[in-house]
C-alpha cells in the first residue's frame, strides 16, 4: 500500500489557545489533514477510535485521563497512532518515552521544531508500514532514551551513551562524556528501567554502564572501588558488593 499523501492529525489539549495555536501552525505545514481537536483525555480516546488519525498531538496535563494514560490506552489499537506530546512541563519526558512517543515538544511550540516532529511521525509510520515486524507492538521493556532540559530546550539522550548516573537529592544526573544533565526521576525507577545487560547499580546513589568499568580495587577498609573509563573512581556500596563478583564472573 502506498503511503498516504496527507498525515491525518488529531489535537488533544484542554487549553483552547494552545489548541488554536497548534491548528494555525499545522495550517502552514504541507500534507496535513487536521481531523479534529479534543479537549480532554477521554474525548481524545473516543475521537481516535472514531477518526483513526495517523498522529496524535497530545497534551499531558488534561482533565480525566492525562496524556500518558491516553497513550497507554491507544497502544492497544492496531495500528495505534503515532504520538507526539506537546506540553509545558519537562518532567514527564521519561514517562512519555516509556509509552513509545515519537517526540516531545515544549510549549510554546516552535514552528520549525513542529515540522521536524511531523517528519519523525511520517518516518515512524513509513517504517511500521514497510517493516511491521521491526516496530514493537508494545513499548520496549527498557528505557532507550531520555529527554533533559538545557539552555536551548530539551536534549535527547540515548541510554546507551550514558556513562553513569549519580543521585542529587530528588534528581538524577546523567553523565555523558564531559557533559551531564539533570532529570527528575528516582534511582530505583532508573535501575528498573535501564537494561541490566548494559547497566549495573554499584551504590545507592550510582548506576554505571558495565563497559565503562575498567576494573576494581579495594580500599584500606576492604571496600571495593570501581575504576571508571574517565579516570574517576566509584565506591561500591556494601549492599552491592555481589555485583563485583557477578561482573568479574566469580
Amino acid at each position: 500500500m502506498d503511503e498516504p499523501t496527507e498525515l491525518k492529525v488529531l489535537i488533544a489539549d484542554d487549553e483552547p489557545l494552545a489548541a488554536e495555536r497548534l491548528q494555525l501552525l499545522l495550517a502552514r505545514c504541507d500534507g496535513i489533514d487536521l481531523v479534529g481537536s479534543a479537549s480532554d483525555g477521554d474525548s481524545a480516546v473516543r475521537m481516535t477510535d472514531a477518526l483513526k488519525p495517523d498522529l496524535l498531538l497530545l497534551d499531558i496535563a488534561m482533565p480525566g485521563l492525562d496524556g500518558i494514560e491516553v497513550a497507554r490506552a491507544l497502544a492497544t489499537q492496531d495500528p495505534s497512532p503515532a504520538v507526539v506530546f506537546v506540553t509545558a512541563f519537562d518532567q514527564f519526558a521519561v514517562a512519555a518515552f516509556e509509552v513509545a512517543a515519537v517526540d516531545y515538544l515544549m510549549k510554546p511550540v516552535d514552528p520549525a521544531r513542529l515540522q521536524r516532529s511531523l517528519e519523525r511521525a511520517r518516518d515512524y509510520i513509513r517504517a511500521r508500514r514497510e517493516a511491521p515486524s521491526k516496530i514493537p507492538a508494545k513499548p520496549s521493556q527498557w528505557l532507550d532514551e531520555f529527554w533533559a532540559s538545557d539552555l536551548t530546550g530539551l536534549v535527547r539522550i540515548a541510554s546507551r551513551d550514558i556513562d553513569r548516573v549519580s543521585a542529587e537529592r530528588d534528581y538524577m544526573r546523567l553523565h555523558v562524556g564531559r557533559r551531564s544533565w539533570l532529570i527528575h526521576h528516582s534511582m530505583a525507577a532508573l535501575e528498573e528501567g535501564l537494561d541490566p545487560e548494559l547497566f549495573v547499580r554499584l551504590h545507592r546513589s550510582a548506576i554505571v554502564r558495565r563497559d565503562f568499568i575498567g576494573g576494581f580495587t579495594r580500599n584500606p577498609s576492604g571496600r571495593w572501588i570501581a575504576r571508571l573509563g574517565d579516570g574517576t573512581e566509584q565506591p561500591v556500596g556494601r549492599l552491592y558488593s555481589d555485583q563485583v563478583r557477578s561482573i568479574a564472573g566469580r
